[in-house]
């Protein structure tokens, strides 16, 4: 199996990946019929990296993975040298794709003197030479004019809908936002599984400490419901679980947790293992590893999404089609459950 996968006769590309995770660039690789491009990469002594491809890549439209998970700094920053590296040897294009992209919190000011770091990073990958970025369920949609070229934001709200409603009985069902920020997202949740009703968390967020808000009230009926919580990630799962614990309260039926990035930091898991929540669902946008699975935690595959866009993206067709689903010969796969 090559690992250049052959377009029209003079197109070509290939799939590279940073340290982070490569388990899930080889995935994407067997969805697409293509193996990773091989890197040489490595540390040097005093921290500084190094990285250099084993194949020509000049004239390639090139897909530079990494997930900005873990030692997140290290992480972007070995993606940015890479990138720098397949301009100077001459890439046709170079896509960043980062499943989660980091420091996308940080898309504005909430207070004098502070940094927009999502703004930043976005400048750093066009400095290095990237000319398109694709990700996954960016925490502010508009983020993406951020980036001075095209900006492929792909959602895994099709393949957690077909999830849910496979797994969930719908007649009973209410969609709830965790707050009012993410109450555009729930009405289209609600909407594609057929006009559920929706509710939504009335809470408070103190701007000077990280990871925390307190909720104060339910907007609509979840009394004898089973509640779906969507959001976009799970980071220290504070807010998510005094989500449950809110609508515990309110008389729930059960409560079934639902996101995109399991970021799961510091106390998330003994958090979530703790909190009553029927099932946690989430996709493999950044590694989940053995001591972070719950039993009630299942675990929906991202590769099969990121693999349409990119042949999507080196075949010139559509990346909007997947807003509707995936392509038949990319099915979501369930990890672990």
């Amino acid at each position: 199996m090559s690992t250049i996968l052959e377009g029209t006769p003079d197109k070509r590309m290939a799939l590279v990946t940073g340290r982070s995770y490569p388990e899930l660039a080889t995935e994407i690789a067997d969805c697409l019929g293509t193996k990773v491009l091989e890197t040489a990469a490595y540390d040097f002594a005093n921290g500084e990296m190094y990285v250099r491809y084993t194949e020509p890549v000049r004239g390639a439209d090139m897909f530079v993975l990494q997930c900005h998970s873990g030692d997140i700094n290290k992480w972007i920053m070995e993606q940015l040298i890479m990138v720098d590296a397949l301009k100077r040897a001459s890439a046709r294009t170079i896509t960043v794709v980062a499943p989660f992209m980091g420091y996308s919190r940080q898309d504005k000011k909430h207070q004098g003197r502070e940094p927009i770091t999502a703004r930043l990073v976005y400048d750093l990958f066009r400095t290095a030479g990237a000319t398109r970025i694709m990700t996954v369920d960016l925490h502010a949609a508009q983020e993406q004019g951020f980036f001075d070229a095209p900006v492929d934001h792909l959602t895994a709200m099709p393949v957690l809908i077909d999830y849910v409603r496979g797994h969930l009985p719908l007649e009973n069902t209410t969609i709830v936002s965790p707050d009012a920020g993410r109450i555009k997202v729930s009405e289209q949740w609600a909407a594609k599984l057929g006009g559920l009703p929706l509710a939504f968390i009335h809470k408070s967020r103190d701007i000077t400490r990280p990871n925390h808000a307190e909720a104060h009230g339910i907007i609509g009926e979840v009394a004898g419901r089973d509640c779906v919580v969507v959001d976009d990630m799970i980071d220290t799962a504070g807010t998510i679980c005094e989500a449950v614990r809110t609508l515990r309260e309110g008389g729930a039926k059960s409560v079934t947790l639902v996101a995109t990035h399991g970021l799961l930091s510091g106390p998330a898991v003994e958090r979530l293992r703790d909190c009553g929540a029927r099932e946690i669902v989430l996709m493999d946008t950044v590694p989940i590893p053995a001591g972070k699975r719950l039993p009630n935690m299942t675990v929906l595959s991202v590769a099969p999404l990121l693999a349409a866009g990119i042949r999507s993206v080196f075949e010139e067709g559509s990346v909007a089609t997947l807003l509707e689903g995936l392509p038949e010969d990319m099915r979501p796969r369930n990890i672990y459950a």
